[in-house]
């Protein structure tokens, strides 16, 4: 099936919405069975990952949540935003769908947001894909640049304007001509409001170094099949190789594919390779 390449969102899957703990969330979903839960990052949604979705419902169940503080999930200032808050939603999210067991795939924050609630729910996974992510507690330069950024007034402002979000999306690609105004208005939209961009500067910049500690820690233990994806060129996580080399020792049994031709944002660089190597992974 041909990857559709403009900013709608592909037929075979559908837009839903659930309230979990007194916070409307959305969600896309598509097919059945095994289930596949994707977590998107920093400042996107589950939008990011609508193209790889329709290979993989194919075989299993596809779900991609907005998380709280993004897309069309609601986006209140009266949580924390911290990475306990997101495990704790996670769980009670999971538990209304009556799903007990996940195959999880996680980009950019997504990652910390989904490996912290993995390592306290270990029985919950069936296997575990990172793409370009957030993992251990040593960050880059980039990230801590990103974070003081952060608490700066204007460059806040900025960061989580529409156009601070138009360059990050540039930005975080190699092939620019993929990002449409159509396409980048899907990731531009939910954040118009200030509250919205207020909440989103606050997911941000909640990050635990106990937390990441926590999955340094536990990480190893895992002894599930373990798929690594990332784009070589990425400007916004440039020690990404690093963290995806050290993952392969901390998990031996991890697959490793590097692809040369993509940033940041590989699920818009290339979602048909993604969508084919993911599906090989997930029925092995």
């Amino acid at each position: 099936m041909p990857v559709n390449p403009s900013a709608n969102i592909p037929q075979q899957v559908a837009s839903k919405y659930l309230t979990v703990n007194d916070i409307k969330l959305h969600y896309l979903e598509a097919g059945e069975k095994e289930v596949v839960l994707m977590l998107h990052g920093f400042p996107t949604s589950a939008y990011l990952w609508r193209n790889i979705m329709p290979k993989l419902a194919e075989t299993h169940r596809v779900i991609a949540l907005d998380l709280p503080g993004y897309g069309k999930s609601e986006k209140p200032l009266t949580v924390s935003y911290s990475l306990n808050f997101y495990s704790e939603l996670l769980t009670a999210f999971l538990k209304q769908l009556n799903i007990r067991k996940v195959n999880l795939a996680v980009h950019d924050l997504g990652g910390p947001v989904g490996l912290l609630w993995a390592v306290r729910h270990p029985e919950s996974i069936h296997r575990l894909v990172f793409l370009n992510t957030l993992v251990y507690p040593n960050f880059s330069w980039a990230v801590i640049l990103f974070t003081l950024a952060l608490k700066a007034p204007l460059a806040k402002d900025w960061v989580t304007s529409p156009k601070g979000i138009a360059w990050a999306m540039r930005f975080g690609v190699e092939n620019k001509d993929r990002i449409k105004s159509d396409l980048l208005e899907q990731y531009q939209n939910p954040f118009k409001e200030k509250s919205a961009r207020q909440a989103l500067i606050k997911s941000a910049s909640n990050i635990s170094l106990k937390a990441f500690k926590e999955i340094e820690k536990k990480l190893p233990l895992f002894t599930i099949p373990v798929q690594v994806i990332y784009g070589k060129n990425d400007r916004i996580l440039p020690k990404v190789a690093m963290t995806m080399q050290r993952i392969k020792k901390d998990l031996p049994q991890t697959e490793i594919t590097e692809l040369p031709n993509c940033g940041h944002f590989l699920q818009e660089d290339e979602p048909a390779k993604i969508s084919a190597l993911l599906s090989t992974f997930l029925n092995k």
